[in-house]
């Protein structure tokens, strides 16, 4: 428990600055007696980047099966874990989580909206589209999620969803930008044929997009100079991009619910397409269980991995449902001497042996699920794709981008950031939508005017 949770006081006006919006309400509407952040999630569940995950790629492509997870299912599930980690942090913690006031509708609104800038095929369309962009300010997932709600999605003409400040601030998981990010020392040639793209050196750093700096700076602004210097902190080594350091309370809970639902649903999906077996699961993941000697979960996870297996489905669900529950229930507030604000001197962490165990559940899904060669076979197709449609839309734009696409690349055209504009198109696709797509610019005798305009 914080040592400081017994000084917590009352003064809550710095939480004023976090609910403004950059366009602020001129009107309420009768009757509306919503909070901030149960209009946000209104917005974010109504807005098209929200719908399009139905049709993206969580790890297995979409379209192979009815079972397994896409993007939105992903998220609606990290949202169902992220209430849970909210009520579990409000009863230990009573407090101190009503001094920051930690809200449920909050941490849900960042759960459905924590992926909405993931473009089609998964990490191989992220690594096609950095590539592609690599030389006018890069791309990445988390980037592209800040730029939907701030600025793209049209909620409003020009402010995005605008949501409130404090929803924003827990979507930035990593708050610095991808130039500064970048290690050139490790950037490879780019002289490749776009086939011989590897998608090990194109890994983005994990950052924001220096064009939307302004929105950025609006978002610190109530932060005192010398915090937002440390919050922007980050660390770099010779062979590695640099990696923020720090991320605001309600981002530290969204992301426990992101990790808990790929580390332990994922799973369940691995398990169910027979991509895992019982004696995998044993020897590499049920006996380093064990030796970390984790509270419950070391005991347990030899009859958990016979539910898991089980030819019951039943018996599946729970087993699934308690590995969530042991990591929720495990979570825990501490505090960063490095800051004072309320929103980043706290954090929601697992302890150090849960945090051990939900990396090894992690890690065999990479090793079991994403590495295998089927999969990464669709992640190189997706990353063809991706990377033609934008190689022939640089090509000619004014020719080929639709009409209000167009007209955007041209307004950034003057500022000589065009480029930007063709990577929030293509991002914004739906793997279906950006196949059927490539198949009517490339394939012969496919894509008549009558395909052309149905897309």
């Amino acid at each position: 428990m914080p040592t400081s949770q017994s000084d917590l006081s009352d003064n809550t006006d710095w939480q004023t600055d976090w609910q403004q919006r950059r366009l602020p309400r001129t009107q309420a509407r009768d009757g509306d007696h919503r909070s901030p952040f149960q209009r946000d999630k209104a917005r974010v569940l109504h807005s098209a980047a929200f719908r399009r995950l139905q049709a993206k790629t969580q790890v297995l492509g979409v379209g192979l099966s009815d079972f397994y997870r896409t993007r939105l299912t992903h998220s609606l599930e990290a949202a169902q874990i992220g209430t849970g980690i909210t009520a579990q942090l409000q009863g230990k913690f009573p407090r101190l989580t009503d001094y920051v006031s930690l809200d449920p509708y909050l941490i849900e609104t960042l759960c459905l909206a924590h992926d909405i800038g993931h473009p089609p095929f998964g990490h191989g369309g992220e690594i096609a589209l950095h590539y592609m962009m690599h030389q006018h300010g890069g791309f990445e997932g988390n980037g592209q999620t800040f730029r939907i709600v701030t600025r793209l999605e049209p909620y409003t003409a020009e402010h995005g969803m605008n949501l409130s400040r404090r929803s924003v601030l827990g979507l930035v998981k990593y708050p610095n930008f991808i130039d500064t990010l970048t290690n050139q020392a490790i950037v490879p040639a780019d002289d490749l044929r776009m086939r011989q793209v590897k998608a090990e050196n194109w890994h983005p750093p994990k950052g924001l997009f220096r064009c939307d700096e302004n929105l950025f700076d609006w978002l610190l602004d109530p932060l005192k100079p010398e915090e937002r210097d440390v919050f922007m902190a980050f660390n770099q080594s010779a062979a590695k991009h640099g990696k923020t350091s720090h991320k605001s309370f309600d981002c530290s809970v969204m992301e426990l619910a992101d990790d808990i639902a790929y580390g332990i649903h994922d799973l369940e999906d691995a398990i169910v397409m027979g991509m895992v077996k019982r004696a995998e699961f044993s020897e590499e993941l049920e006996k380093p269980l064990i030796e970390l000697k984790v509270p419950w979960l070391s005991e347990t996870i030899s009859k958990l991995g016979d539910r898991l297996f089980s030819i019951e489905q039943y018996e599946r669900k729970n087993a699934i449902g308690a590995l969530v529950n042991c990591f929720i229930t495990a979570i825990r507030i501490e505090e960063n001497p490095q800051f004072s604000h309320p929103l980043l001197c706290y954090q929601a962490v697992l302890p150090h042996h849960h945090s051990e165990a939900l990396a090894l559940f992690k890690q065999f899904v990479y090793r079991k699920v994403i590495r295998k060669p089927e999969v990464q076979l669709l992640e190189y197709k997706g990353q063809q794709v991706v990377m033609e449609l934008f190689e022939a839309f640089s090509s000619d734009p004014t020719r080929l981008l639709p009409e209000n696409t167009r007209s955007r690349w041209l307004q950034a055209e003057e500022q000589g950031n065009g480029h930007r504009v063709i990577a929030d198109y293509i991002s914004g696709m739906t793997d279906e939508f950006a196949a059927r797509l490539y198949s009517n610019m490339f394939v012969p005798k496919r894509g008549g005017v009558l395909d052309t305009l149905s897309l």
